[in-house]
C-alpha cells in the first residue's frame, strides 16, 4: 500500500495532519490540474485565483464538507478536479450576476483539453448545465467526462477510479461526446 493510500486512510477516519500531509505530498499534482482549469477557464478572462488559489480554495471546500475518505490517490485526484470545476463555476456565476446581458458563445466539445482556447464563461456554464443533464440521465458517463474533461485524466487512471475496463471507458466517452454535443447544439 502507497505512502498516500495510507495517509488517504487515516484522513478518513479523522486525522488532520495526514490530510494536510496527503496535499503536501501532491500539491504539484494538483497545482497542475489548477491550471488545467483555469486554462480551460480562459486566460483573458478576469479571474480572483491563480493555480495557487484554485488549490487552497479546492482544499478547503474539500475539509469543510467533511469528505475526506477516499481509496486511493486517483479517487483523491478524480474529486479534486470536480471541487475545483464547483469553484470555477461558483466564481463564473457570482461574475455573471454582476453582468447585465450578454451573447451566449457556440461551444465545441473537443477532448484535447490541453490545446483547447480559452473558453468564455458563457461556454463553460453551457457545458456545466449539459453536465448536469447527462448525469440526470447516466451518472458513469458523467463522472467520465468530469474525470477526462475537467480533470484532465487518462482513460486509465478513469478506469482505475471507476474500476471499470479502458474500453468501458472509451465507449463512455464516446457516448458522452455524443449526448453533449447534441445538448450544446454543435
Amino acid at each position: 500500500m502507497s505512502e498516500i493510500t495510507t495517509l488517504l486512510r487515516a484522513a478518513g477516519q479523522g486525522d488532520r495532519l495526514a490530510a494536510d500531509q496527503v496535499v503536501a505530498l501532491l500539491y504539484a499534482d494538483l497545482r497542475r490540474l489548477a491550471g488545467q482549469r483555469l486554462r480551460l477557464a480562459g486566460a483573458g478572462q478576469p479571474t480572483a485565483l491563480d493555480a495557487t488559489g484554485l488549490v487552497h480554495e479546492s482544499w478547503l471546500r474539500l475539509q469543510q464538507a467533511g469528505q475526506l475518505d477516499f481509496a486511493d490517490r486517483q479517487h483523491f485526484m478524480a474529486y479534486a478536479a470536480r471541487t475545483m470545476r464547483s469553484v470555477l463555476i461558483d466564481q463564473i456565476r457570482s461574475r455573471q450576476a454582476q453582468r447585465h446581458g450578454g451573447e451566449l458563445q457556440q461551444v465545441t466539445f473537443n477532448t484535447a483539453v490541453a490545446e483547447l482556447p480559452p473558453q468564455r464563461d458563457e461556454e463553460i456554464l453551457r457545458v456545466h448545465e449539459a453536465l448536469a443533464e447527462l448525469a440526470a440521465v447516466d451518472a458513469r458517463l458523467a463522472q467520465v467526462v468530469e474525470m477526462r474533461y475537467f480533470g484532465g485524466l487518462l482513460e486509465a487512471e478513469i478506469a482505475q477510479a471507476l474500476g471499470v475496463t479502458e474500453r468501458t471507458v472509451q465507449r463512455d466517452w464516446q457516448k458522452a461526446r455524443m449526448f453533449l454535443s447534441l445538448a450544446l447544439g454543435s
